[in-house]
């Protein structure tokens, strides 16, 4: 799903639940607050229930509620349902639709109460139009895959229903442990019938705030294209007491002038600056505004370097013969080489490029799936993939796969893995050098920069009688047509990309493991440069059916969680010992400067309605001045223990809504 989950590599976005969560010694500013912060891509509409782009989802997850949402502990509370019950057996989820759940206008005029009709109706609208999401459910919800494939055309059959005005039922096809988590996502959000049926085709219009009704703490009062974002507080919302900040105000920015930021949060134009560690200004600004620099903590978005395995087109290359590009693809079908870029590829370097050599290593990743995203049996998910990942090979036994350090570049396993794959490829009539073109945003200062890093480092490890980087530098929309917003595999033009990152939508190594199934993952296209099912000759020959079978068998595994996330755990070491998906970074663990008050705003590491990625505005406080360091980790050490405890309680208190 290209969702707030197709990511692409951001240049300033970059909040973490650490910075956005718990309670600050810094004193709140009084009176009418508005928050103004900046904003990179335009939406292309404002479909919650069909598109999966982040720039769609960071608009109207702000303005859109639905069943549960996370408050600052990560726990799931009430949302639009007031409570919630679990049957005995797994299979059956009911909620209670809040008597004072409303719709209204952009202008805040009333329009209708949100009903538990408006939760089918927004699913049944989202299969009917191929959501991009609907991936998220298609497999969850009883009969819903027979409809979404039109084997069944009754959408009453479907495994959701609304029992009354007030409640609404869902029927799975096996237990999910993680299925609340699903709630908070646009998919499952609701829309009301009439409004629906009366804007048509105009529904969810890109810059048009009147073409939804919205449910949630902010209303959209405007949006213009590459200019502006603004929200207002829906002043009749059922929650309006944890909505503090009464005007949102977004300014685009195209990253080329990485002091910017910095500058207009100084002049008191911006709540919140992210800061370049490599710009020119930065040293004066460290100086000046030392004590006022935050770190934020590493979120469960991956960044990361796509390999194409099919390339199809070739707009924009540097390659200059038929010969070129049938050499490339070869080499590219060989795990050798492909580990031989792994390896060879110095992140660190690559991070400071972003973050400064101070800060490199604290957005570094090893992984796909974060290593602590989930945790069994004592150990978290890294500890787990490594006891499987040792068993590939000898080149797997001394990598550290924990955050925040660069486990994987290591010049002498390169150079060896490339020896191998060499003498391969020359038996198969390869030519070398191997020509990899990777295009980036031209007027993107820091992202061409990490680009530069990558080739430089791998053409000084490899060689360039060897490989040669092919740095493609394209104007934002051209990267963005050719990378993420490609609609088939034909559109995705490039060998290596890092235009891209992922994510996870609910709490389970599924929501990132699945994406790239070849038999159903909806970003093979991005990630790998095929359309999954369609027995693509690339992924047989890299071994991906190998892998879609062991994410389904983890998939299948749903009363034990600790085999489950084994399973999982198999499939995630495969995944790295093929080397077809390169992790770099984290979104987050940047500096910024910031007047939110630390720790205010809902946590979580996936779904629409925690901070990890993108940012939400209800719950946010604003103090008067800077955060401080030192304040900022005082309440970080605060948050982790009352996190603690909150989530123990949330665990068990889980018995009382089974019946």
């Amino acid at each position: 799903m290209k969702t707030r989950k197709v990511l692409a590599l951001a240049g300033v976005t970059l909040l973490s639940a650490g910075v956005l969560a718990a309670c600050s010694g810094g004193s709140a500013t009084k009176g009418e607050q508005t928050f103004a912060f900046t904003y990179e891509t335009d939406p292309d509409n404002l479909n919650y229930l069909t598109t999966g782009k982040a720039a769609t989802a960071d608009i109207t997850s702000n303005v859109i509620d639905g069943l549960l949402e996370n408050d600052k502990y990560g726990n799931l509370v009430p949302s639009m349902a007031e409570d919630w019950s679990v049957s005995k057996d797994g299979l059956t989820y009911t909620y209670k639709i809040r008597q004072d759940a409303k719709w209204y206008t952009s202008e805040g005029e009333e329009y209708a109460p949100v009903k538990a009709q408006d939760f089918v109706t927004g699913l049944k609208y989202a299969a009917d139009k191929k959501s991009e999401a609907l991936y998220l459910v298609q497999d969850s919800i009883k009969g819903l895959d027979a409809y979404a494939k039109g084997e069944n055309k009754d959408f009453s059959q479907v495994g959701i229903k609304a029992i009354d005005d007030q409640t609404v039922q869902y029927t799975l096809n096996k237990p999910e442990s993680f299925w609340n988590s699903k709630t908070t996502m646009g998919v499952l959000a609701p829309v009301n019938e009439e409004f629906l049926n009366s804007k048509g085709d105009d529904f969810a219009k890109a810059t048009d705030p009147s073409s939804i009704l919205y449910n949630g703490p902010y209303l959209l009062k405007s949006i213009v294209t590459k200019s502006a974002v603004e929200f207002a507080k829906n002043p009749n919302y059922w929650d309006k007491d944890n909505v503090h900040i009464d005007k949102v105000k977004l300014s685009f920015w195209d990253g080329q002038d990485t002091s910017k930021p910095a500058e207009n949060f100084k002049d008191g134009s911006l709540s919140a600056a992210r800061l370049y560690p490599t710009s020119a200004s930065f040293a004066e600004l460290e100086k000046e505004m030392k004590d006022n620099i935050v770190y934020t903590q590493q979120d469960s978005t991956t960044y990361v370097v796509g390999t194409n395995i099919d390339r199809q087109s070739y707009k924009y290359t540097s390659k200059t013969s038929e010969e070129q590009k049938t050499s490339t693809k070869k080499a590219l079908l060989n795990k050798d080489f492909r580990q031989a870029i792994a390896f060879g590829f110095d992140r660190t370097a690559y991070a400071s490029q972003l973050n400064g050599q101070t800060g490199a290593s604290k957005i570094l990743r090893n992984i796909f799936v974060p290593p602590t995203f989930v945790q069994a049996d004592g150990k978290n998910f890294g500890d787990m993939v490594k006891e499987k990942l040792v068993t590939y090979g000898d080149e797997w036994k001394d990598v550290n796969l924990a955050d925040a350090q660069d486990g994987l570049y290591n010049p002498e396993k390169a150079k060896a893995e490339f020896a191998k794959a060499k003498s391969a490829l020359q038996a198969e009539g390869v030519q070398f050098p191997i020509h990899l073109d990777m295009p980036v945003d031209q007027t993107a200062t820091t992202k061409v920069q990490r680009v530069q890093s990558m080739k430089q480092s791998l053409e000084a490890t490899l060689g360039t009688d060897n490989v040669i980087i092919d740095i493609q530098q394209l104007q934002k929309d051209e990267v963005l047509n050719v990378t993420l917003f490609a609609q088939t595999a034909a559109g995705e033009d490039w060998d290596l990309s890092d235009n891209v990152g992922w994510g996870p939508d609910f709490s389970d190594p599924s929501t990132y493991l699945d994406i790239i199934k070849p038999s159903v993952g909806e970003n093979t296209r991005t990630y790998l440069g095929f359309d999954s099912g369609k027995d693509n000759e690339a992924a047989k020959k890299v071994g991906l059916n190998d892998y879609d079978k062991m994410v389904n068998e983890a998939g299948e595994e749903t009363t034990d969680v600790t085999k489950r996330y084994n399973k999982y755990a198999e499939a995630q070491a495969w995944l790295t010992d093929s080397a077809l998906v390169i992790p770099t970074t984290s979104k987050t663990g940047r500096p910024i400067l910031s007047k939110m008050v630390p720790f205010t705003l809902p946590f979580s590491f996936s779904g629409n309605k925690g901070t990890s990625d993108p940012l939400r505005y209800k719950y946010l406080e604003l103090q008067d001045k800077a955060v401080t360091a030192d304040e900022y980790q005082k309440a970080q050490d605060k948050w982790m223990k009352e996190k603690e405890e909150s989530n123990k309680k949330a665990q068990e208190d889980l018995a009382k809504h089974v019946k």
